[in-house]
């Protein structure tokens, strides 16, 4: 295995990330979207003798449109999300 091509690689997006828009059946609206943190390569498969990629990703939500009827109180109001 070549070691020196091994590692961490440098990449860019040939475009911006699309949110992927999702409506569920209880008609919550939800945007969803993979943002790509890093890529390293790990060698080369040793039957095909093609590089090996590892991709470090996170998905990203938010939520766009919440029906009022799921909306539930929790008795925290004011006082913050965390403790």
């Amino acid at each position: 295995m070549d070691d020196e091509n091994n590692g961490v690689i440098g990449f860019e997006l040939e475009e911006e990330p699309k949110w992927i828009r999702v409506t569920l059946e209880d008609g919550t609206v939800l945007e969803i979207k993979m943002e790509i943190m890093a890529i390293e390569r790990s060698g080369n498969d040793i039957n095909t003798g093609l590089p090996i990629y590892q991709m470090q990703a996170t998905n990203l939500m938010r939520l766009m449109k919440v029906p009022r009827e799921l909306i539930k109180k929790t008795g925290n109001e004011g006082k913050g999300m965390y403790r």
